[in-house]
């Protein structure tokens, strides 16, 4: 029997990264905050997390097992998807409500699509939507750090001034689990970033615009890019492989559109906090993007209209 040699089209690049070690940074990345948040939430914040992930991780093994999939939580997708939505959630949230939140995440909009690399959207995202639009009065309660369970006192939904610089940098305030400490979000970012898991493109971008609009409506434009989830979103969730684009002038323009989003839902709309419908939004918005900043293939030339 001879051997067959394939041929296939350039380019021919070989790399280490696999799908589970990029999940595996992820998780690392997301560790300083989600202790943190635990500290300073408590038990019910390491409830959350544990419950959500468990979640998602047993709506993955039953779905491939009733689809008759191989398995696939060794690549650790589930994890970060539980992880990422525990992040995104009050811990006062009634534990049920993040576990059906995980299992719309993997079944309704990462499976149903066709699995890992085939969903429109990052799962994590919509699903926070879907729970907020259908749980709102839990979904915008909050603990204050220490203390006791307050109503819709994020320091975006509170007085201007309220909060100072350096609470909002080390996330002494209310607010989802994940989402208080900016400091600890930044530094797991630049550890991807080093890890070259992903390029800083749309955080900077995304980062930069909230700031620069801000400024120009008289927002602080500190407490504005250090308030809510832009660091959780920006670093963690926008950079999404699937759901981002590929081309960096489709990433400038996909980080400047959710940063735009943000600020327009910020102070126009009726819900204090913008980022994840900004994402959510660009996600849809990704086909086209790719479309429009598609390079072409060298040696060819462009089709001319007839």
């Amino acid at each position: 029997m001879q051997n067959k040699f394939i041929v296939s089209s350039s380019p021919h690049l070989h790399t280490p990264d696999s799908t589970g070690g990029i999940m595996f940074d992820v998780i690392i990345a997301l560790l300083p905050a989600t202790i943190y948040g635990m500290i300073i939430f408590g038990y019910r914040a390491a409830l959350m997390v544990l419950v959500s992930i468990a979640s998602a991780v047993l709506s993955e093994f039953v779905w491939n097992k009733l689809t008759k999939k191989e398995n696939s939580l060794t690549d650790l997708s589930a994890v970060v998807t539980g992880l990422l939505l525990a992040l995104n959630l009050p811990s006062s949230l009634p534990l049920w409500m993040a576990a059906v939140g995980s299992a719309i995440a993997i079944i309704v909009i990462k499976q149903m699509f066709g699995g890992l690399g085939q969903n429109f959207v990052n799962p994590a995202i919509a699903a926070r939507i879907v729970l907020l639009v259908s749980f709102p009065a839990a979904m915008t309660k909050f603990y204050e750090p220490f203390g006791e369970i307050v109503s819709s006192a994020t320091p975006l939904a509170a007085e201007a001034g309220t909060y100072h610089l350096k609470d909002l940098l080390l996330g002494m305030h209310a607010g989802s689990i994940g989402e208080t400490s900016a400091l600890l979000l930044l530094i797991g970012g630049i550890y991807l970033m080093l890890r070259r898991v992903i390029a800083p493109t749309i955080p900077v971008c995304f980062i930069g615009t909230v700031f620069i609009f801000s400024l120009i409506l008289g927002v602080d434009p500190f407490a504005a890019i250090l308030s809510g989830g832009l660091f959780l979103g920006a670093f963690f969730m926008a950079t999404d492989y699937v759901t981002s684009p590929a081309i960096p002038l489709g990433q400038v323009i996909f980080g400047v559109g959710c940063g735009l989003l943000t600020v327009i839902i910020r102070e126009f709309a009726a819900l204090p906090e913008g980022v994840s419908y900004a994402i959510l939004l660009m996600n849809i918005l990704v086909p086209h993007i790719n479309h429009l900043t598609a390079r072409k293939p060298f040696g060819t030339e462009a089709a001319k209209d007839e």
